[in-house]
């Protein structure tokens, strides 16, 4: 069974009311619908670690504290060990065009998150023909 990696901020960490970050609802309760191991990828250092309550979700962390970027392939070699993973044991979806490059320039089967038309629906598919 493949881990899902999913996009931190502005993917499953929204703004809510009066600048309250959180996760998004409706993602949340649709991946609870695949029993498989969930890691939140970010860039967050701990300035934004905190401000995002990136420690408050309610699946594991991972960050390099933009060292380096989620933009630089070595991002991605760096998380993957550090989970004892291989690219073809995960699926990552992800609002950043150029963070999508890299995962996939690592061999990470990847699903571009559109931000501003939250399409569940297509992310389900992806997952349930991925996963």
């Amino acid at each position: 069974m493949k881990t899902i990696l999913v996009d931190a901020v502005h993917t499953f960490v929204i703004e809510g009311d009066e600048g309250v970050f959180g996760p998004f609802g409706k993602m949340h309760k649709m991946l609870e619908d695949f029993p498989n191991r969930k890691i939140i990828l970010t860039s967050a250092n701990d300035e934004q670690f905190k401000k995002f309550d990136l420690g408050n979700m309610p699946y594991e962390v991972f960050t390099l504290k933009h060292s380096p970027e989620k933009t630089d392939p070595e991002y991605y070699k760096k998380m993957l060990e550090h989970f004892a993973l291989k690219a073809e044991d995960v699926v990552y979806f992800e609002h950043g065009v150029k963070a999508i490059e890299s995962a996939k320039s690592v061999n990470i089967k990847t699903h571009y998150w559109d931000s501003e038309s939250k399409p569940l629906r297509e992310l389900v598919v992806f997952l349930e023909n991925n996963t």
